[in-house]
């Protein structure tokens, strides 16, 4: 009897755009900005991104617009985040166990940690309407800078996936 054997292959084609934001908005302000002036109709989405990691889980909020015309989908993620921890400390004394509330960051893609935003452009094909409308967030009063970043170089690539 002949064995039968299943190959899985991991799927590493990357069919998606990310636009990095560097800015202090607000992320519903930034989403109203963009809507602006890139002619967009980003919403927030009602289920957040939910990260799991050692200092603990914490939830990303973004916006979505899926362009059904062009079959383009847009996602505006937060990458900074913080969550309240306790920690517990030794000590002599007094205050020997203590117990102390520390604020932890924590980031989508924590290769990129000055980055405070992501532009997340699925299936956009044309490039030329990707870079239009980076440089239309580029003329956002209060964006420092936004650029695209290259997905191949993503260490935690798998934390776009949602």
């Amino acid at each position: 009897m002949s064995a039968l054997k299943l190959h899985i292959e991991e799927f590493d084609d990357i069919d998606f755009q990310l636009v990095a934001i560097h800015t202090s908005l607000e992320d519903y302000r930034l989403a109203y900005f963009i809507n602006q002036v890139a002619t967009l109709n980003l919403s927030k989405c009602n289920s957040e991104i939910n990260i799991k990691n050692e200092a603990g889980e914490t939830t990303f909020t973004h916006f979505i617009f899926e362009d059904e015309k062009k079959d383009v989908c847009w996602n505006l993620i937060q990458n900074k985040t913080e969550i309240l921890s306790t920690k517990k400390q030794q000590g002599q004394g007094l205050f020997a166990e203590t117990e102390q509330q520390v604020l932890t960051k924590i980031y989508l893609l924590p290769e990129y940690r000055k980055v405070d935003y992501f532009l997340k452009i699925e299936n956009a094909y044309e490039s030329q309407s990707v870079q239009t409308v980076l440089s239309k967030i580029n003329t956002i009063d209060r964006v420092n800078t936004a650029y695209l970043v290259d997905p191949e170089k993503i260490k935690s690539k798998n934390n776009l996936i949602f």
